[in-house]
């Protein structure tokens, strides 16, 4: 299955820099590029992360809110993407996310981290017309020039809205156990994505 999974990511991969490649004239008269990205010592130190997030069937279970994560090392390093669909939503165009049912695929570039990804902090911004949203799962795969497959499931099973219980529009999830999370000390933009570093 993770071979699978790996597979699937390097072709995601290879569709993503293709993508890339024909609209590079598109994207460098849309962004500043030089404003947006700081590089991490290289494109060696860039991963390829897919971010796979199952919404509920739950009735209202959808949302219009931008929803954002961040995923940590047992380090305490991580990646934050602060608006997923306009990093690396890949369901294409005129797709509505986070809808009751959806299996939705996100994937992009964002820096490599030092060990397995096991944290994740899930945030919605609480706005549009339906702000609240009951997440199933988020899986995330990642990969990088000469590094291995990794890959993590967190079980969400919770709204993240201000009607609904817990009340809340952050979900945390530690699979490393590790008391680190929540802290906005150094953070290095590269592009959407950002390191943040404890």
């Amino acid at each position: 299955m993770a071979i699978n999974k790996c597979l699937v990511n390097l072709f995601i991969l290879l569709l993503f820099f293709c993508s890339v490649a024909l609209s590079s004239i598109e994207v460098a008269q849309s962004i500043d590029v030089q404003n947006q990205i700081k590089p991490l010592q290289g494109d060696e130190n860039s991963c390829v992360y897919t971010v796979y997030i199952r919404t509920s069937k739950t009735w209202n279970a959808g949302t219009d809110s931008i929803i954002s994560v961040a995923f940590y090392d047992i380090t305490g390093n991580g990646i934050l993407i602060k608006d997923l669909e306009a990093w690396g939503g890949v369901m294409g165009q005129g797709y509505d996310y986070y809808e009751r049912g959806n299996l939705d695929i996100f994937t992009g570039r964002g820096p490599c981290l030092e060990s397995p990804i096991c944290s994740m902090k899930l945030m919605s911004d609480g706005t549009g017309e339906h702000h609240g949203w009951y997440c199933n799962y988020v899986e995330v795969t990642s990969t990088g020039s000469h590094r291995g497959c990794g890959q993590e499931l967190f079980t969400v099973e919770q709204w993240l809205a201000l009607d609904r219980s817990p009340h809340e529009l952050t979900a945390v999830r530690d699979n490393c156990k590790d008391d680190r999370l929540g802290r906005d000390d150094d953070i290095v933009y590269f592009g959407d994505a950002v390191l943040v570093t404890f």
